[in-house]
């Protein structure tokens, strides 16, 4: 005799690689003792009444304003280096590698009285379009000189959409102190590897006597922290 067990096949019916019949009734709910069944109509706020005695997590934002994590993707920021050149060169590799061709750049030519990175071209024109950037970090990834990170800061919104295009202005750092405002010459006995390896450590005497020259008004001439060449320490 053949076993049954709820209308499944029995194994000596089964033949070689053949699987037991489908049984509706082995995937449906467990049957409820009669505790169970007196409890069913409220089973369902079982997780709401658990939760009214646990503590409350909730963020009262914007009234209480909780730190994002450090590497939290904001809004993008355009650094400059140690003496106030720029780090962007105008490659266009972030707006290349944005999914949603949300960064805009034209590059300009750097001249001897208008010098604002080091190397021949500098980002002349630089904006991203907030209302179709996905902060997907694609682009700080691509520049090759660190020129463009995110921040934390997070709160983007605004009245208009026009206000949501941020321009080069928007998104260049602010100037440290000890740095000195570009336009101005690069340091003295240096080329770009210099600059893109980190070893300018502020302006020195020359691009100071520079700006001075040429923009004697310029605030920063007063915070420059004057450097010594590269290699050398800061006086």
């Amino acid at each position: 005799m053949a076993e049954d067990n709820g209308g499944a096949l029995g194994r000596r019916d089964r033949r070689r690689g053949e699987v037991a019949r489908f049984d509706p009734a082995a995937l449906g709910p467990a049957q409820k003792g009669p505790v169970g069944q007196f409890f069913a109509p409220v089973a369902g706020f079982g997780v709401t009444i658990s939760s009214m005695f646990r503590p409350i997590v909730t963020e009262q934002y914007p009234f209480e304003k909780v730190p994002t994590q450090p590497r939290y993707h904001g809004r993008h920021q355009l650094n400059r280096y140690a003496d106030g050149l720029e780090k962007c060169i105008g490659c266009e590799l972030c707006a290349w590698a944005c999914p949603a061709d949300a960064i805009y750049v034209e590059a300009g030519n750097n001249t001897p009285d208008a010098q604002f990175s080091p190397g021949e071209r500098y980002g002349r024109v630089y904006q991203i379009n907030y209302l179709r950037c996905i902060f997907c970090g694609l682009c700080i990834e691509a520049c090759p000189t660190r020129a463009l990170t995110m921040t934390n800061e997070y709160e983007l919104a605004g009245p208009t959409r026009e206000g949501l295009i941020y321009e080069k202005q928007d998104l260049l750092a602010p100037m440290l102190e000890g740095m000195l405002a570009a336009p101005h010459p690069m340091a003295e006995g240096t080329d770009d590897d210099d600059y893109y390896r980190g070893e300018i450590t502020g302006p020195t005497a020359d691009q100071v006597a520079w700006v001075r020259e040429r923009r004697a008004g310029d605030p920063t001439l007063g915070t420059a922290r004057v450097a010594s060449p590269v290699g050398g320490n800061t006086k």
